[in-house]
């Protein structure tokens, strides 16, 4: 796991490195004829890197973005309209069915249909119109690091096409060195604050959600921490009633709109008695790396988080490359 973690910088510029033709083709596509609606499919990591995408989307160019429930399609057969829509699936294997047969649906129903894979050969690349390479290389850990990354950055480029922003695309050349400086920041606080705790709550908002989302999930895979992840203005409802002295957080603050918000948030909860650690670019518990373009931080943020969890692992006593009753591909209908 902490290797192919630490591989994310490499893997990063590999897939920036090719397939341009196709991101602008695709793009130029989405320009010319922008779609009724769009839509996600995806499971686990890959559906917390289609969350970053939709929020991308949503945010910088106004349209609506569903994370579709794949039983509408594999078990109750729905017959949803399908005429104008663009789905966006992502998966690291390209195997399971609940993606596979979705994205056929939607491709033999006349909408557009995009794969983010790790497999051009796989059953999911063969059922999209457009396939993107996530070019991350082979990824044997059972918790998924590199593929995510590649993700994020892949969603992350289909943006820049789409909007044809220079700017952005040229805060994505910079990115592979800033993951890079991300994969060395010193994040042993949060192992030493919670090489104990066996419940935590993983906070976020905005762009930023989807890391907490991810984070809390690879603490339950490989530590086996109930962690559980928030929007820091969700979690001041019925969550706030679980915080009590010592309760630990995680909280993720990257620069942006939701920044102030959630460094107040932790003021607010240290002044409950909670055991907060911050994220954050400016003299936080936990330092983050800053990227060309602040919406590409919370990509930062989750390169900074893999090998502290791997640590944390270890350091509980777990083997992070041998997780309780997962296997790496899970096939689910």
């Amino acid at each position: 796991m902490l290797a192919e973690a630490l591989e994310a910088p490499a893997a990063a510029e590999r897939l920036l490195a090719s397939g341009a033709a196709s991101y602008a083709e695709l793009g130029a596509d989405l320009r010319r004829n922008p779609p009724r609606g769009l839509l996600t499919i995806a499971r686990g990591s890959s559906d917390h890197a289609a969350h970053y995408v939709a929020y991308l989307i949503m945010a910088r160019l106004g349209l609506l973005v569903t994370s579709l429930p794949m039983s509408l399609v594999t078990l109750y057969q729905s017959q949803l309209r399908t005429e104008g829509l663009v789905s966006i699936a992502l998966s690291q294997s390209g195997q399971s069915k609940d993606l596979v047969v979705p994205t056929r649906f939607f491709r033999e129903g006349g909408a557009r249909t995009v794969a983010f894979v790790n497999d051009v050969r796989s059953p999911l690349a063969e059922a999209a119109q457009w396939v993107f390479d996530l070019a991350a290389g082979p990824e044997t850990s059972v918790a998924a690091t590199k593929s995510c990354i590649a993700q994020l950055v892949a969603g992350a480029r289909l943006v820049a096409e789409w909007q044809d922003h220079a700017g952005l695309r040229d805060a994505l050349h910079d990115l592979p060195a800033q993951l890079r400086e991300a994969a060395c920041m010193d994040w042993r606080p949060a192992v030493d604050a919670l090489v104990h705790v066996d419940r935590l709550f993983v906070i976020s908002r905005g762009l930023g959600l989807p890391i907490a989302l991810e984070a809390a999930l690879k603490l339950k895979e490989v530590c086996g921490i109930q962690a559980e992840a928030f929007s820091g203005a969700e979690v001041r409802h019925g969550p706030l009633a679980l915080v009590e002295a010592d309760y630990p957080l995680l909280i993720f603050a990257p620069r942006g709109p939701a920044h102030a918000g959630l460094v107040a948030l932790a003021d607010d909860m240290r002044a409950r008695g909670a055991r907060v650690l911050l994220a954050a670019s400016d003299g936080a518990e936990l330092p983050l790396a800053t990227c060309a373009d602040e919406d590409l931080d919370p990509i930062a943020a989750l390169q900074s988080f893999y090998p502290m969890v791997e640590a944390l692992a270890r350091a509980r006593g777990l083997d992070p490359d041998a997780p309780r009753h997962l296997t790496k591909v899970t096939l689910t209908q």
